[in-house]
């Protein structure tokens, strides 16, 4: 919980300072909120926080500290938007945000949902209905039927498309095998051939 201190007046003009604990405030070197200027005393006055409230105490300063214009001679409750001067120095008080913003509790009622006359049965409905075998399996299961198909859509069997026999290339290996045996089978036909022609001349000579 932070009080804040927002300057109206002086160098820190729009400025906040934290307020988290006992603070002194003059223009000494050790004050916690350093007011350098001839009108403020070397220790001018005191911030306290006493059970998260806060405070001020004016320690016996020439120019006197304020409250909304009223110089205080003992030690003074602070509260939200009050005019704190120090000398020529105001600052505005800001209580914590987390007193400022207090919210109202809000009640929220229980929502309680009613229970179904029609429609899909619990889950304990559908396991008291189904008899369980020996084996622990299902009896009397009815299948669910397929959902109806909407009149637009329009299913055919598409026919997978089938196979386009392709000829195998001839290797050169192969042609070069046919080949020989091709000039082999044509040796063997004149070779054949010449025998004949020579018993032929012999047999008419």
């Amino acid at each position: 919980m932070t009080w804040k201190l927002q300057a109206i007046t002086g160098e820190f003009t729009g400025q906040e300072i934290n307020v988290e604990r006992d603070m002194l405030v003059g223009r000494h070197q050790d004050a916690d909120i350093l007011l350098q200027s001839a009108d403020v005393s070397r220790r001018h006055a005191a911030l306290l926080l006493k059970d998260q409230q806060l405070w001020v105490q004016d320690l016996n300063s020439s120019n006197g500290t304020f409250i909304n214009d009223l110089r205080i001679e003992q030690e003074t409750e602070l509260h939200d938007g009050d005019m704190l001067q120090f000398a020529s120095f105001v600052f505005s008080v800001l209580v914590p945000a987390s007193q400022n913003n207090e919210l109202p509790e809000i009640e929220v009622e229980p929502v309680t949902v009613a229970p179904h006359d029609q429609g899909m049965p619990s889950i304990a409905e559908r396991a008291a209905e189904t008899g369980i075998t020996r084996d622990g399996m299902p009896q009397q299961v009815s299948i669910p039927k397929p959902a109806p198909i909407p009149e637009n859509v329009q299913v055919e069997a598409v026919a997978e498309p089938k196979p386009v026999p392709m000829e195998e290339p001839v290797s050169r290996v192969a042609q070069e095998k046919e080949q020989q045996k091709n000039a082999s089978v044509g040796l063997i036909s004149i070779i054949i051939l010449v025998i004949l022609a020579v018993i032929a001349w012999l047999f008419f000579k």
